[in-house]
């Protein structure tokens, strides 16, 4: 059970992220004005805030989950440096504070 939750990605890259928080104030700017409207227009603050709520919601599910859309852009990382064997494993100020000076 818990390797079909392992084989989901979890994972946005930095194009997807600019574009999931541009969908989400977008939505929520357009259910503010129409709640607004909508509410003015018949003189109840409660449709407003349901519009709202209801903007909010349709938001978060199509920004929070990490769809295919925003994983178009994967970061290319550089491939890893083997590490030298043996020898100087130390850090660098621990090498110098072992050194004496004359």
């Amino acid at each position: 059970m818990l390797s079909a939750f392992k084989s989901i990605p979890t994972y946005m890259d930095y194009k997807g992220q600019k574009l999931a928080e541009q969908i989400f104030q977008g939505i929520i700017l357009v259910s503010a004005v129409i709640g607004f409207i909508y509410g003015l227009f018949i003189q109840q603050f409660g449709w407003t805030v349901y519009i709202m709520l209801a903007g909010f919601t349709v938001s978060c599910f199509l920004t929070l989950p990490p769809w295919p859309m925003y994983r178009k852009n994967p970061l290319k990382w550089q491939p890893a440096v083997p590490e030298a064997s043996g020898e100087n494993r130390d850090k660098p100020q621990e090498n110098q504070k072992k050194k004496k000076h004359k």
